[in-house]
């Protein structure tokens, strides 16, 4: 099973995931990115801090981005 990486990516700033999670493809990796932006928001807006301008870039282990999804995208903001 293929590697994806999660990292996060706040303005010219990037952390890395170092260790990654094995999944099937890059559109079960873009849901767990999905899930994880959403439980990472709740903590924020528990904390007061904000929740604004945060993306996970997606990446296989060679470093390539097979998607990018920004924090925002995940809110249902009606």
């Amino acid at each position: 099973m293929p590697r994806f990486y999660f990292h996060i990516r706040r303005g010219d700033e990037v952390t890395q995931d170092p260790e990654g999670s094995e999944l099937a493809s890059a559109a079960q990796a873009r849901q767990e990115a999905i899930l994880s932006a959403r439980e990472i928001l709740s903590q924020r807006v528990l904390n007061g801090e904000p929740i604004d301008g945060d993306a996970f870039e997606i990446t296989r282990a060679d470093g390539t981005i097979v998607s990018t999804l920004s924090f925002r995208s995940v809110l249902d903001l009606r």
